[in-house]
Order: structure tokens, then sequence, then C-alpha cells
């Protein structure tokens, strides 16, 4: 058994878990090389590089296994090299890299040298690069060599005095150091500094799935509270394959792609695409035989709406879902074609799992799942008393004697964090649900989606829930258009199936659908029909985008 997970807690089922977390504690050292040094030859990393990839015909070798021992050697070079370019201990490092293999051996070299990691996904602007940049006062950049991304980011880093150095992966670019081949011109061996469980380990900006993105800190804790995540929840095991479907700009990633799964003795799979192909992954899934799978509702969605799962899950095991509550009908419609239930997990870029339909628990599809052995979360009323069964009220983590780890920090040096979730001692979600009789948790909404419709409140999720089983429908998204009657009406954002059309005639369809599934105020008074739901990069929808459309056409 090669799981180092029971060094540092102590688990009694879905139960309870309690971390034992040395004042000292690195992930680098005492996981990373720790493995190195006991299990040199096992694989940490499968990667497979897709034909989408941008620097797929520059690469010569388009699959590669990384193995625990490579993973500590490649992490030292690469710590010795940056620490011989200025990068030291606080220091804010911004990672552009997607699914490239490189970015786990260099994650794990900053952690070594006490920097701030910043994984940063590579479709933003220019504005919001440089945005990111000063917030953060990212001192250097490592991207992928793609020519468009380079100049991106050389540009931005221009606009930001605090950038001081540039690195590129996978191919040169003027003005960036090439990390990749630096590297090997370096120590292999490295000593170890002075890290602290406490220090700032990753720096996130929020998916912007409300308003402007805000900056989440992690602290060196971190990695151990994602024990629960992969061991109670994503089911992975020891000497297993784990997928998660995750770019590494997404703190999605530190959830599925590294923490929690070498802990627990599984390899993690590195699916690197540019563009979703269905089949190209399935292929991915069956030839590799990955044994544990995790992938956004959307994922899920396409693979079972166009019936393109055949054989592809024939060596899976165990299938995850978080980023969005996954629609019932889904779920089901999956366990028919596959076997496999889906397994719902919750929690936020500022936090670890925080619910989920557990190992051994009866799936609920829709639900939840239960809360985390580690939070044991609540649901308050705006009063802040504990609902009863079936009231809806806001998920929080009460302070009594629960863990803090894995939780995002109050404050760091250096940076202005601001609102993040904490009231006191109090972690507010933000995210209302109900509990049901025997504790599964049932989303509702966003504090901020909720659509208050003459003196009603409509959940955004309830609705596109009913819509999306409509066979016309392919993705929607639900939100509140501002009416002088009734304060606000719901309206329905959809993109329809291919061999459907737009019109009057299909909204009175979706409208009397969705009338015969629920009350009369729910129902969508406006359909707009689109070619695309706008999206964070991780998948979520961006309401405030659709919302902030709508206040400009009211406009004009």
């Amino acid at each position: 058994m090669s799981a180092l997970y029971p060094h540092f807690c102590t688990v009694s089922g879905s139960e309870e878990m309690t971390l034992h977390i040395p004042e000292t504690f690195n992930f680098a050292y005492d996981v990373v090389d720790r493995m190195a040094k006991e299990h040199p030859e096992q694989r940490a990393l499968v990667w497979v590089q897709d034909e989408s990839c941008a620097l797929y015909a520059q690469t010569a070798c388009h699959e590669r296994v990384l193995t625990f021992g490579e993973m500590s050697r490649l992490s030292n070079q690469a710590a010795n090299f940056l620490a011989a370019q200025g990068v030291s201990k606080g220091d804010r490092v911004m990672l552009l890299l997607k699914r490239h293999y490189v970015y786990w051996y260099l994650l794990v070299a900053l952690h070594k040298l006490g920097a701030i990691a910043m994984p940063t996904a590579c479709m933003l602007n220019h504005k919001d690069l440089v945005s990111h940049m000063r917030d953060a006062e990212v001192s250097a950049v490592v991207c992928l060599g793609e020519e468009a991304l380079c100049q991106k980011i050389d540009a931005a880093a221009k606009d930001s005095s605090s950038v001081r150095l540039l690195c590129s992966v996978g191919a040169d670019f003027p003005g960036f150091l090439r990390l990749d081949e630096a590297i090997s011109a370096y120590p292999e061996e490295m000593e170890r500094v002075d890290t602290r469980k406490e220090d700032p380990l990753l720096l996130y900006f929020t998916s912007g799935t409300t308003g402007k993105p805000k900056i989440v800190v992690q602290d060196g804790m971190y990695p151990l509270a994602h024990i629960s995540t992969a061991l109670l929840w994503q089911n992975v095991r020891d000497g297993g394959l784990h997928l998660s479907v995750a770019d590494t700009g997404w703190a999605k990633a530190s959830w599925g792609k590294i923490y929690g799964q070498w802990l627990c003795g599984s390899a993690v799979m590195a699916y690197d695409f540019d563009i979703f192909s269905a089949t190209r992954m399935l292929d991915v899934l069956k030839s590799q035989r990955v044994t544990t799978f995790c992938a956004p509702p959307t994922i899920y969605r396409f693979f079972v709406k166009n019936r393109l799962l055949d054989d592809g899950f024939a060596h899976v095991e165990y299938a995850a879902t978080a980023g969005e509550a996954i629609p019932a009908e889904i779920v089901e419609q999956f366990r028919k074609l596959t076997g496999l239930e889906i397994h719902s997990g919750y929690g936020q870029t500022e936090s670890v799992l925080l619910t989920g339909e557990f190992v051994g628990d009866p799936i609920r599809p829709g639900s939840m799942g239960k809360g985390s052995p580690l939070y044991h979360p609540m649901v308050v009323s705006e009063e802040g008393k504990e609902c009863p069964p079936g009231e809806p009220g806001e998920i929080v983590l009460p302070p009594e004697g629960r863990c803090r780890a894995g939780l995002c920090m109050r404050s760091a040096p250096g940076l202005e964090l601001g609102d993040n979730g904490w009231d006191g001692d109090l972690y507010r979600t933000g995210d209302i649900a109900y509990r049901d009789e025997d504790g599964y948790f049932w989303f509702v909404g966003r504090v901020d989606d909720m659509i208050k419709c003459s003196g009603y409140r409509v959940s955004p999720f309830e609705v596109e829930s009913v819509l999306i089983q409509h066979p016309a429908v392919m993705e929607c998204a639900v939100t509140g258009l501002p009416d002088e009657q009734r304060g606000y009406v719901v309206k329905a954002t959809v993109v329809l199936r291919e061999g459907y059309t737009a019109g009057l005639a299909m909204t009175k369809v979706l409208r009397d659908f969705v009338k015969e599934q629920t009350a009369d105020y729910k129902v969508p008074r406006v359909i707009d029909y689109v070619d695309q739901i706008p999206s964070t990069f991780s998948g979520k929808i961006r309401r405030v985008e659709i919302r902030e459309r709508d206040a400009r056409k009211a406009k004009t």
C-alpha cells in the first residue's frame, strides 16, 4: 500500500474525519518527495496530448508517464532554476499551462520554494490579465509557448510593473526563458526551504459568475483537506488512475488532479486538449484504463444527450461531478447507459468539498449529498437560526470545533482579499439549499441569483432542471428580468439542439412543458434563443453577463 493519507488523518467512514497536520507540513516535501523515496517507480501522472493542442505539431512525444521519482527530481530542478532567477518564498507566480505535464512538477517546485502558485486560465483577455497581475502583484509568469498566448502575456506584463520574469513551456518565444529546457542544467537535489502549514500556497481568482472575480488564497493545509475529496467522494484507489476534466487554471484541478489523489496513492490522468471531443475523450478513458472519473455536468449532459458513451466507460469504476448541480434526468440516463451512478459533490473555489454523495451513501439524483465530515455544514435562515428539514436557507460552516484547513485564508501578507465569505468565525457560502430528513442537501440557488417574482422566490436551477428535460433543449440558463408590475419575471436563455427551430411555436411548447411540471409563477415569461450560453472557463453559467446584457437592451 502506497497511500500516505493515514499518516495525516483519522477517518471514520463518512461520518467523521480529523486531520493531523505537522506545523512544518509541506505537500511537496512530505508527500511527493516521500513517495519518491518509498515508491520511486510508482506512476504519478499519465499525460496524453490531443491533436487539437496548439503545440501538438511542435511536440515530438504526445504521451508521457511521470513517476514519483521523476516528479521529485524535475521539481527540484525547476525550483533551483526559479531560485536562480530570483523567485523566492512569498513571490506570486502566474501559471498558464492548461493541461501540459510541466504544470505538475512546476507546481510542486513552487511549493518547495514557498512561492505562491497562481493557476490562471489562458483565455483571459488583456484587461483581465493586467488586473490579475496588478491585484496579485505577480512576480513571474510561466505560460505555454503558444505565439498568441505569449504575445498576450508579454503585452500584459508591460502594463504590470511587478512582473520581472517571463518563461515559456513547449516552444521558444522572444523575451521568454524556455523553462522546460533550461531546468536540465540545474541540480537534481535541493535543500528544504523553511515553510509552515499556515503559509500561503495557492492564489486563485473566483470565476465571477455573479460579479467581479475576487482573490482567494489557500494555505499549506489545503492539500490535506482534499483527502476527503478524493477518498470519500471520488473514491480513488491505491494504484488507480483518476481523470478529472478540468483546466489547471480552475480550482477544480486542485480538487481532482493532484493533492487528494496522490495522498490516496492514485495516479492522475492529464488529457491535454484545446477542443473538446467526446469521442476522443472516451477513447482515452478506455485506452488508458481510467478507473475513476469526475467531470462537470456539461460533459455528462453532452455524453447523454448525444448518446456517445458506447464502451468508453468500460474500465471506470466510479463517477463524480461538481461545478453546478446536475439534473436528475441526466443521472438516471447515464446510469442506464453505463451502469454507473454519478456522485454529486459541492464546494467552492474558497474551499474543498463541503457536501457530497459519499462512498456507500445511497444516490439521490439531483441532490448535493450529505455534509462533509470535516465541516458538518448547516442550513440557516436570514436570522441565523438552523432551518428545519425542507426549509431553504444559506449553507454555512459553524465555528464550533470544526476544521479550518481547506478554507480560504481570511488575510494574506501584501494582498487585499476583500469579502471572502468569513463572518467572524462563521463561514458563509452564499449558496441556498435545504436539507431533507435524511441529511441530504438540495441546491436552490445562489443568494445573488434568486428571482423575486410577485412575492415568490424562484430558484433558477429548479426551472433549468425542468427545461433541460425537453428534447429540444441542449443548454439553458434562467435569470430574472426586471418588470414594473411583478418586480421580476422569469426569463430563460436557451440553446436548441440541432433540428429544432426557435420562434413563437417553440416558446409555447417550452412554456407549456414547464407549466406541466411546476407552478405557474416559475414558468418563463420570456425565452431568448442563443447560440451559446455565457459561461466561465470552468463551465459555470455567467448569469451576471446575461443580466448585464438585458440591462443594456432595456436602455436602448
